[in-house]
């Protein structure tokens, strides 16, 4: 549910940022009319609005970054402890069978150990790809 909330936000947040861009460009073209007319007061303040909007585009679109970035971080957490559980049962699983000392048995449950540990393998890797993706994004720029 919280994850949910979390992606919810950050497309929320993309969208205000698609707004505030809109914006934007609605008070650039105020700015080119005031120009024509020859009424700089109005210019400049149009200026100022588009200004603010930029700033506030850029803004939401961090956030967003950043909400995804904890998103992804709640993602990764859940799927790992989903796999602990699942790992947990198949060494419990292990324990037992190999009290009994049945081949068959262990046989399966390696196989079983295998695939689940397989899983796991995918499963790291995407969320690894994930973290990478997104913390590029959260690291700030250098401005030169």
């Amino acid at each position: 549910e919280h994850l949910f909330n979390l992606k919810f936000a950050a497309k929320e947040l993309n969208r205000n940022s698609k707004k505030c861009d809109k914006e934007e460009k609605a008070e650039k073209a105020k700015i080119k009319k005031a120009i024509q007319k020859g009424n700089m007061e109005v210019a400049r303040i149009h200026a100022e609005n588009a200004i603010r909007q930029k700033n506030q585009a850029i803004n939401f679109l961090r956030m967003s970054a950043r909400v995804d970035a904890v998103a992804a971080r709640v993602q990764t957490a859940v799927t790992m402890g989903k796999v602990t559980k699942s790992m947990a049962g198949v060494v419990k699983s292990m324990d037992a069978t190999l009290k009994s000392m049945n081949l068959e048995k262990i046989s399966a449950l390696m196989d079983k150990f295998e695939h689940q540990f397989e899983t796991l393998d995918v499963q790291t890797q995407q969320m690894e790809d994930t973290m990478s993706n997104t913390t590029t994004l959260t690291t700030p720029q250098v401005r030169i």
